[in-house]
């Protein structure tokens, strides 16, 4: 198998362990599963921001522009990235908020699987062995952004195929980052695209685990297992981020 094939069955299986987090939609209703799914991906998505997404825009910027001028950047599309969260989220319907908060997180995980997509592709192509670190790290933290969709749909709306239907969604935009990037991006992705494209990403992250997640889980008035499985998802990140 050449790189290129093997880069889009890395990217596929990076992608598609998103639909892992649909699994428990199986399971019996209870609402402490709406509560603790919900803090669960909050905190994974927070740390992903923090302790990847953030450095990983930082660490591309400098190569490019001195330590200040990176960090303001940085700092510009993180902000940046929150405003197009906050104006995505305007314009969802609000007349059940479970149902919103997955088509939110749909959308928000959708522009982050694309670049994640293109980088896993990339990292592939230059290196085989990093392309499967990266691949290993990616899986873990999609399976709980497929939780983070396919369980306030469910709840939301009772239908199992909606639910399993938009965490596809969200599954192959990841491999679709490495098919644009094959076909039209290659020349074009470069370290300050992704630098910016990250910086963004994690904005919109930070916003939907801050401003959604964690409060939605909260009105259930649990707070004891909403803090516990936040925690369980920020410890869940601190270890993959520090083994892989």
């Amino acid at each position: 198998m050449n790189n290129i094939s093997f880069a889009f069955t890395l990217t596929i299986l990076a992608g598609f362990s998103t639909m892992l987090g649909t699994i428990f939609i199986f399971k019996k209703k209870n609402e402490n599963m709406i509560i603790g799914s919900l803090a669960f991906a909050a905190g994974v998505m927070f740390t992903v921001s923090i302790t990847d997404l953030i450095p990983e825009s930082y660490s591309m910027l400098i190569n490019i522009f001195p330590k200040f001028p990176a960090i303001l950047y940085v700092l510009i599309f993180i902000v940046s990235g929150i405003i197009l969260s906050m104006i995505i989220d305007k314009y969802i319907p609000t007349d059940n908020n479970l149902y919103r908060v997955g088509v939110f997180a749909m959308l928000a995980i959708v522009i982050h699987n694309i670049p994640e997509g293109i980088a896993t592709f990339m990292a592939t192509n230059v290196n085989i062995m990093l392309g499967i670190s990266l691949t290993i790290a990616i899986a873990l933290h999609n399976i709980p952004e497929g939780i983070s969709i396919s369980i306030p749909i469910y709840y939301a709306t009772n239908s199992k195929f909606k639910a399993i239907f938009y965490t596809f969604i969200s599954a192959i935009s990841e491999p679709l980052g490495a098919l644009l990037t094959y076909l039209f991006l290659s020349n074009y992705i470069n370290d300050r695209i992704m630098g910016f494209l990250f910086g963004i990403i994690a904005g919109i992250m930070i916003h939907i685990s801050m401003y959604e997640l964690l409060p939605t889980s909260k009105k259930y008035n649990n707070l004891k297992i909403t803090y516990l499985f936040f925690l369980l998802g920020v410890t869940l990140m601190l270890i993959n981020h520090f083994v892989f």
